[in-house]
């Protein structure tokens, strides 16, 4: 089949979306590459939370795949509404990568027994554009000055060799998908450290590391191509983190965080979120999404308590 993919245009969106690419060509497909530019991408706003609700990093590919502009899309499954507009369907889950986030450090202000397992010196400057992340950081360590920070990923670390930041907050997975070889940061982490943020402890947003394989629900020729991609215990674990989200009816503007894994007795998923200004930590353990999910709830509803 020839397939016309959508992407976003940063760096990392392409390299997600030609990874996908090269397994549909390697299955004996044609995909052309299609780079659609979303309401997120333009806007000029210092964080997410700013620019508008869940959904502006892909509004315009989903209407793209809805008029038939395209036959499937590649989205970083975090970016996705907990619904996806009626006609589309996730087709395929891969396989995820890392789903913790990582603190980079800058020569100059790295401090190995930093304060909380946050390797960073006092008073240091940290960079990020995400609200939970925000308010982790300020959980763990009110003595760092968090500061908003937007752009792709190359800019962001641009900023922070700069001397604009002491250090940022990115994902782990758009980190090593950015960092292979021939990757645009192939060489740009030289002299600066690099420390993963255990996602059990500053849990990770809700489907970070995932990517979500999105196309028309009536298109069965596609959905039977993507399907070839979907990983199991991937769908899964995003399901009940994005569940969770939407119990928490969380957005942008909400600081929740949930990590899930799956394993032969069933899942295990921690979650932090942020109620009345008071940081609520819960886990649960269950044999079925549902099941796992409820309990997870039961234990924040006590915890709220």
């Amino acid at each position: 089949m020839r397939l016309k993919l959508g992407t976003r245009g940063s760096d990392l969106a392409r390299t997600q979306s030609g990874w996908v690419a090269e397994r549909l060509e390697a299955a004996g497909h044609d995909v052309e590459l299609v780079v659609i530019r979303t309401a997120g991408d333009r806007s000029q706003a210092p964080s997410f939370g700013s620019i508008g609700a869940q959904g502006v990093f892909v509004r315009e590919i989903e209407q793209a795949l809805l008029g038939g502009e395209i036959d499937l899309a590649v989205h970083s499954f975090k970016d996705l509404p907990t619904a996806s507009p009626t006609g589309l369907a996730i087709a395929a889950v891969p396989p995820r990568e890392d789903p913790a986030d990582v603190l980079i450090v800058s020569a100059n202000a790295y401090d190995a027994a930093g304060a909380e397992g946050l390797p960073v010196a006092p008073e240091a400057r940290i960079g990020t554009s995400s609200m939970r992340r925000s308010v982790w950081l300020e959980q763990l360590r009110p003595d760092l000055a968090v500061r908003p920070l937007r752009g792709n990923v190359p800019t962001r670390i641009d900023k922070l060799r700069s001397g604009e930041y002491d250090a940022i907050v990115l994902a782990a997975a758009g980190l090593a998908r950015l960092s292979g070889p021939g990757g645009v940061l192939a060489d740009a982490l030289a002299d600066l450290h690099v420390a993963r943020l255990d996602p059990r402890r500053f849990v990770s947003a809700p489907a970070q590391g995932a990517l979500a394989v999105q196309c028309r629900a009536d298109d069965a020729d596609i959905v039977a191509a993507l399907s070839a991609l979907d990983d199991r215990p991937t769908r899964s674990a995003v399901a009940i983190e994005r569940e969770a989200l939407r119990r928490a009816e969380g957005g942008c503007n909400t600081a929740f965080g949930a990590y899930c894994t799956a394993n032969d007795d069933g899942f295990r998923v921690s979650a932090m979120l942020e109620r009345a200004g008071r940081i609520i930590f819960a886990e649960a353990s269950g044999e079925t999404e549902t099941d796992t999910v409820d309990r997870l709830w039961q234990v924040i509803d006590e915890a709220a308590q």
